[in-house]
């Protein structure tokens, strides 16, 4: 059995399993879901009960990389306050993390 015929999907010779002409690929899927799937969807997991969480007076920085405080919460955007009372209207889904995690460090 050579790389060729396992991407080629030939079929098998004689008297060979065909299962095992499936092997390399099945064990490769396997490969990326725990390697890079599997992490993906927990990371996505962790961001989005992060930005369920927020809530007033916390602590953010956005993508942009602006600090702010939160003045209030709505269903897609929240009001952040920065430097000398400034008010932002910013989506929640820019939001990256709570800058009291970088002060801890």
């Amino acid at each position: 059995m050579n790389l060729m015929n396992v991407l080629l999907f030939s079929p098998p010779k004689e008297g060979e399993n065909p299962l095992m002409s499936f092997l390399p690929l099945i064990l490769i899927l396997v490969v990326f879901y725990f390697f890079m799937i599997r992490p993906q969807m927990k990371k996505q997991k962790e961001v989005r009960k992060f930005r369920e969480s927020l809530s007033n007076g916390d602590k953010v920085i956005t993508t942009g990389g602006i600090y702010g405080k939160i003045i209030e919460v709505r269903e897609q955007v929240v009001i952040l306050e920065v430097e000398d009372k400034m008010r932002l209207k910013v989506d929640k889904a820019a939001l990256v993390r709570d800058s009291s995690d970088l002060e801890k460090k």
